[in-house]
């Protein structure tokens, strides 16, 4: 990756702290990580705020394919 970025900072740090809703499917998450690193905490807080609204229990590619459209992308 960024070699010298390293000495400055762990890089695997960037990871997206762990959620509260407690079940994401394998196809959900892959589309979170197609998210940009730079709005994907903010994504996520609105996937996983659309899940509740829903009533969801885990959260689905559907429900992100939802949210990315909300978002215009």
């Amino acid at each position: 990756m960024v070699s010298w970025l390293t000495p400055f900072f762990d890089l695997s740090t960037l990871a997206l702290p762990m959620s509260d809703f407690p079940n994401w499917t394998p196809a959900a998450q892959a589309k979170l990580k197609n998210i940009p690193f730079f709005v994907r905490a903010q994504a996520r807080k609105r996937i996983e705020d659309v899940a509740r609204e829903q009533d969801a229990d885990a959260i689905t590619a559907d429900i992100v394919e939802q949210v990315r459209l909300e978002f215009g992308q």
